[in-house]
């Protein structure tokens, strides 16, 4: 698809639904296992109002798409208590995990279809398929980097040897300034990054054109 305007509304209402299904997803597993803060702020919901972040779940995936860059995002952050969660840092990894893995399983159902019926490139249902496999993948791949507040850092806290969870918990406490650091990093090796997601991509639908 070369249409920018036909990719835009294609995105939009694919990285709504990916998001929310993602969030909806720890807030569930939060609730789940032991936690009700998120279900009382009504994140266990596919409803998008509930999870939307201007910037990360908006403005950075438009921005990623029309550069040609790889295809991530964020939404808003489920509030968990982590000290009412069975299993400790365990429970944890679950609530924190659970969101990548929901996407990589929409790609896979995603691909699987599109392996199924092979859409003919540059057509809509083909544009529908490709950013629902990419976008997916990219939420995947960057949320589950081990980098404090991403979801991989919470799989990485339950394995971590203490002196790395205080290094951790100090990235956290930077709030913002640690995010956008990391996201300056992230945008460097961007080529990389991108590298990875596309044999992701190819590995789950070998015909698809990235």
């Amino acid at each position: 698809m070369t249409n920018t305007t036909e990719l835009v509304l294609i995105l939009l209402p694919v990285l709504l639904l990916s998001m929310s299904l993602h969030e909806m997803m720890h807030a569930f597993a939060s609730d789940w296992l032991g936690d009700d803060t998120a279900r009382m702020m009504g994140r266990v919901s596919l409803n998008p109002i509930k999870h939307i972040d201007p910037i990360f779940t908006v403005a950075v995936p438009l921005l990623m798409l029309l550069s040609g860059g790889p295809l991530f995002g964020a939404a808003k952050p489920v509030q968990v208590n982590f000290r009412r969660l069975r299993y400790g840092e365990f429970g944890g990894a679950i609530v924190g995990m659970i969101g990548p893995l929901t996407n990589l399983v929409v790609a896979a159902a995603a691909a699987l279809i599109f392996n199924a019926v092979q859409p003919e490139f540059g057509t809509v249902t083909y544009g529908i398929f490709q950013i629902t496999i990419e976008l997916n993948v990219g939420l995947f791949i960057f949320n589950s980097i081990p980098w404090p507040p991403l979801d991989g850092s919470r799989l990485l806290y339950a394995f971590a040897p203490r002196a790395v969870q205080e290094v951790m918990e100090s990235i956290e406490r930077a709030g913002m300034i640690g995010l956008v650091f990391f996201i300056f990093i992230f945008f460097e090796f961007g080529g990389s990054i991108g590298q990875v997601l596309g044999k992701v991509v190819h590995l789950l639908a070998p015909g698809l054109i990235i």
